[in-house]
């Protein structure tokens, strides 16, 4: 009879994640490791067929490279959507999937959250209300707006749904532009500069690629119309921190929503905490109650199309990053 299916989990929690992987699949061996330092030795030990991952402390320090020897799993499942901290991977040796689209819906409540505090000045009726003073304040609506979304996948197009319920005009750019849903109008990454100036908004929601690194820097950000706001849910990198740190400082950036920084943690040093016109989270635009089970069930799915010998979702293009 042949070997079982090995399946290691990485995550620093798993014992629900092996108790559900057991139970859907009874044959199959598993184990699990739950640190970094740990994957190496448990990689050489337990000689996985495929490996369910979840970068869960941080990018600096990922073991990546005990994941794409020759001697490696054949698939690596990624617990979350961005595969950065892979850098790049042989696909004709090693399959990477990824759990796009499981946080997409949340992530674009992110982006309007944040939208809606700028432009209804829920911080300046929030210090009225601690100083108990009766003011006048005006508030600003999104309807006939014009929002630009870079990255179209499954968050922007999620972004382009609510904006559409708001009356935005909503553009769009995309590695391949087609026509879609919710959005007016697509283009390709070549006439960014040529829309900047349209925009009164911009959602940041594409993947950190080379081709994507500092999509954003000092030239962009000197075509934007003043007064626009910006939500980065992508990666850092994507967005020149210094450049936004400058217009925002200028007043050509009114408001910022980050949730992504090219260091992270963010060092405590960085301008942008002392920043009135900012929003700061720790990357959590993607967590909510519920996303490792809807990204663990995504796995689980895509465990059953390998069993049966069928393609798999989600697989992941190194050149392309996604």
């Amino acid at each position: 009879m042949p070997d079982p299916l090995r399946i290691l989990l990485h995550n620093d929690e798993t014992a629900d994640l092996a108790d559900k992987l057991r139970a859907g699949f009874p044959a199959i061996d598993v184990a699990e490791c739950n640190s970094y330092p740990a994957l190496p030795s448990a990689l050489t030990s337990f000689r996985p067929d495929a490996v369910y991952t979840v970068r869960f402390a941080g990018t600096a320090g990922f073991p990546r490279d005990t994941l794409f020897t020759p001697d490696g799993p054949r698939w690596v499942a990624n617990g979350g959507s961005g595969t950065d901290h892979f850098g790049q991977w042989d696909p004709a040796r090693t399959t990477v999937t990824n759990a796009a689209g499981v946080a997409a819906d949340m992530m674009a409540e992110y982006v309007f959250g944040g939208f809606l505090h700028f432009t209804l000045d829920i911080a300046g009726m929030q210090s009225d209300k601690a100083r108990k003073v009766w003011g006048p304040r005006r508030v600003q609506p999104l309807k006939d707006k014009t929002l630009l979304i870079l990255g179209l996948g499954h968050t922007g197009s999620a972004i382009a749904k609510r904006a559409k319920a708001f009356g935005m005009k909503t553009i769009g750019i995309r590695a391949r532009p087609q026509p879609m849903p919710d959005i007016d109008d697509v283009y390709a990454a070549t006439e960014l500069d040529r829309l900047l100036p349209e925009a009164d908004l911009i959602a940041v929601a594409t993947p950190l690629t080379p081709a994507t690194k500092g999509m954003l820097g000092p030239a962009q950000f000197a075509l934007m119309k003043p007064g626009v706001m910006i939500a980065d849910v992508s990666r850092g990198g994507v967005v020149d921190q210094t450049a936004l740190v400058a217009a925002l400082l200028s007043g050509k950036v009114e408001g910022a929503v980050l949730d992504v920084f090219e260091t992270e943690p963010l060092p405590q040093h960085n301008p942008l905490w002392e920043m009135e016109n900012t929003i700061i989270s720790p990357h959590c635009s993607s967590v909510y109650e519920g996303w490792e089970a809807a990204s663990f069930d995504l796995f689980l799915s895509n465990l059953t199309r390998w069993i049966a010998g069928e393609k798999l979702i989600n697989i992941v293009d190194p050149n392309r990053g996604y």
